[in-house]
């Protein structure tokens, strides 16, 4: 088992033990958000054929050779053709045919013409200028080609890949299960949301804040109960945890106190410890183990502890057990305009908000940065990393900052 160690050790350490699942066929209205197990690849072209972007008329480019102001050229109008609909006839010399917007570009045409750049009189339009061929033809293949791959194994399904199948006749997706994560809440002051508190107690948020983070992630959430601090009461949780989940995440209990018995409850489990403590603020008292497979992870029972930590190590772990292709945090620079004026002699994790404001990214720090702190999650996007032995921030620094949620 490795201590103390740094949180790029912790996530690796926690990533060579990543499984993906199984897998699964979904339809297409239902697949929004899941994940490809599957690289798409087209059957067909995107545009089946070759068809006008806009309302007009199609000719052969070589009739319009030498058009101008001065020489306009007639060409006569020997049919209309609406989206929907082909042709009957093919363009010969001197003809040209009307067609609306996305309808097939007749037999012999190359070109075609906006309405508006033309005179018609009867079934006769004059030109004032000449046509090069392709002008204003969509052609076949010209978005998408037969063997082309539209979207990616490990990619999460958008409205524009749903698109993409709709139109290439794809109604049905392979993506991967999505992972079910088993919550364990251990503590004997904790009560929950519907209960009435007691002189020493406080509700389990942790437990809600969790579900919502693990549903963002496309993952399931197993609301496994909560317990208090004994043993035999612990081991059984996590037990039914690994039976009905992927992986089960822990609040509360991981610290080195009297009560703090999650180590124990591992040990009793009969599980491998991987890690205990990593050298970050807030969140030092985190541990990982592994039994049967399935990864254990070990969170503070402190708020803003646990949800920093489970963002920097849970996210990019649930990431990869669902399948996807990027799992991993990006990281930008940003000014960090607010004063934080507390030295970090240890590595330090900030919530904050990032912003984009003249033209330059910033970040402005969400409130407290206690490590009990909940209400500073609140319009928290982004993590700044105060790197070990900097001391209190005047405002003004660039730092890195994780992205923990998508900016909006």
């Amino acid at each position: 088992m490795r201590e103390n160690i740094s949180l790029e050790e912790a996530e690796q350490l926690l990533l060579d033990h990543c499984k993906v699942y199984n897998t699964k066929s979904v339809l297409l209205s239902d697949a929004l958000g899941r994940v490809l197990a599957e690289d798409v690849v087209a059957g067909e072209n995107i545009p089946p054929f070759d068809r006008t972007p806009l309302d007009g008329y199609a000719m052969a480019a070589k009739d319009t050779e030498g058009a101008s102001v001065e020489h306009p050229i007639s060409l006569r109008v020997i049919e209309e053709v609406p989206a929907g609909y082909t042709a009957t006839q093919g363009i010969t010399t001197g003809t040209t045919i009307k067609v609306m917007t996305g309808a097939p570009i007749p037999e012999g045409a190359d070109a075609i013409i906006k309405f508006e750049a033309v005179e018609r009189q009867g079934d006769k339009i004059s030109l004032q200028r000449g046509m090069h061929s392709g002008e204003n033809i969509i052609w076949g293949g010209e978005d998408v080609r037969i063997g082309q791959i539209v979207a990616q194994r490990g990619m999460i399904i958008t409205p524009p890949i749903m698109g993409l199948c709709a139109a290439l006749g794809i109604n049905k997706l392979t993506v991967y299960e999505q992972p079910q994560i088993a919550l364990v809440s251990t503590g004997d002051e904790l009560v929950d949301v519907t209960e009435p508190l007691q002189p020493g107690q406080i509700r389990n948020s942790n437990s809600y804040s969790l579900q919502g983070y693990c549903k963002q992630e496309g993952a399931i959430p197993v609301v496994i109960g909560t317990v208090k601090d004994e043993v035999d009461a612990i081991v059984a949780m996590i037990e039914r945890g690994l039976e009905q989940a992927n992986m089960v995440i822990t609040t509360g209990g991981a610290s080195v106190g009297d009560y703090d018995v999650i180590a124990d409850a591992l040990q009793a489990l009969g599980a491998e410890m991987i890690f205990r403590r990593i050298n970050v603020k807030p969140g030092m008292p985190t541990m990982a183990a592994v039994k049967d497979g399935k990864v254990i992870l070990g969170l503070s029972g402190n708020p803003a502890a646990s949800l920093i930590v489970y963002q920097l190590l849970g996210i990019p772990f649930i990431r990869k057990l669902a399948g996807r292709k990027e799992y991993q945090l990006p990281k930008l620079e940003a000014i960090v305009r607010d004063q934080f004026r507390k030295a970090s002699p240890q590595r330090r994790f900030l919530r904050g908000k990032l912003i984009l404001e003249h033209g330059q990214i910033a970040v402005d720090l969400t409130g407290s940065q206690g490590n009990g702190i909940l209400s500073s999650m609140v319009g928290c996007n982004v993590l700044v990393e105060v790197p070990a032995g900097s001391p209190a921030l005047m405002g003004g620094e660039r730092l890195v900052a994780y992205l923990v949620e998508q900016i909006g």
